[in-house]
């Protein structure tokens, strides 16, 4: 029987694709931020557009939970990266972007890459994750929170890669909780359980560090970074004390294809270029984006 993991994971990809379309529009068009300020997904809330990708966001991150129920972490977690190439089809075909051919390379890259992935994951359930990795995961929270305030300081697309990648930590650690969290029973098991708020903290300050690092320069380059550092810790801790599982006799195939499209992942945040400027101050600071701002009109 064939597992509803993969329906699953094929449907986060598509939602996540749109939502980081609609975000990227969203935080164009909002007041640029150079502080760790929470305030600004208050300020990103009051627009539709944004709103609308983070329906699409908490679509995804439902549909991914769904997913983790059977499918191991490194398949879920590199399969997101993929929502990068709907992203990126979406754009040059309702926004006109153009694309450079070394990003159109890289997103086909990516694509065999999760194919290679996908046909080496063995659908399993999850161990559960004892005291010390609940405590190490809080840890975590408070340290991703602290470099997160430092790097907000930092311009540009190096901004944008350095506040990406510190995003991908976070919802790959909320990922890590999520996968053993599958397993519990009932709402009275999911809300007595420290992974649960453990997982929506992570979420939170995830979102948080996406949102300024899509305000820096490059969509592609934040997400790609988001993208490559969540997948490497997921993976790892999926496979060591999580009870991941790679088909008999593929070990080779899940490796190759987990390095393809880490590979590609960072390629991504070397070649992509700043797709819109932001147009909230006369000092025209460049924003971040996947999607043309209207009054660009391009790329």
């Amino acid at each position: 029987m064939v597992s509803a993991g993969w329906f699953f994971l094929a449907a986060m990809i598509a939602a996540y694709g749109v939502a980081n379309l609609l975000q990227a529009i969203a935080a164009a068009r909002t007041t640029a931020h150079h502080t760790f300020d929470p305030g600004l997904l208050l300020r990103l809330a009051g627009q539709r557009t944004y709103l609308c990708g983070v329906g699409c966001q908490t679509l995804g991150f439902v549909l991914a939970f769904l997913a983790r129920r059977d499918l191991p972490l490194f398949l879920v977690q590199a399969s997101v990266a993929a929502g990068l190439g709907v992203t990126a089809i979406l754009g040059v075909v309702l926004l006109k972007w153009t694309l450079p051919r070394a990003e159109v390379a890289l997103l086909g890259l990516l694509g065999l890459g999760i194919t290679a992935l996908v046909m080496s994951a063995r659908p399993a359930h999850a161990r559960q994750l004892g005291v010390a990795g609940i405590v190490g995961l809080a840890v975590a929270a408070v340290l991703i929170g602290v470099l997160g305030y430092l790097a907000a300081r930092i311009p540009g697309v190096a901004g944008s890669v350095a506040l990406g990648s510190l995003a991908g930590v976070g919802f790959s650690a909320a990922a890590i909780a999520a996968r053993p969290l599958t397993a519990e029973h009932g709402v009275t098991g999911y809300l007595s359980s420290p992974l649960l708020y453990l997982l929506l903290a992570h979420s939170v300050i995830g979102q948080m560090l996406l949102g300024l690092a899509m305000q820096r320069g490059s969509t592609t380059a934040a997400v790609a970074a988001m993208d490559a550092a969540g997948a490497v810790p997921a993976a790892i801790v999926g496979l060591l004390l999580l009870g991941d599982q790679i088909q008999p006799g593929r070990t080779w195939l899940a490796t190759t294809g987990f390095l393809v499209t880490l590979a590609a992942v960072l390629g991504l945040t070397r070649y992509a270029e700043p797709q819109h400027h932001h147009a909230a101050s006369a000092a025209a600071t460049v924003a971040p984006g996947v999607a043309a701002a209207p009054a660009s009109g391009r790329r």
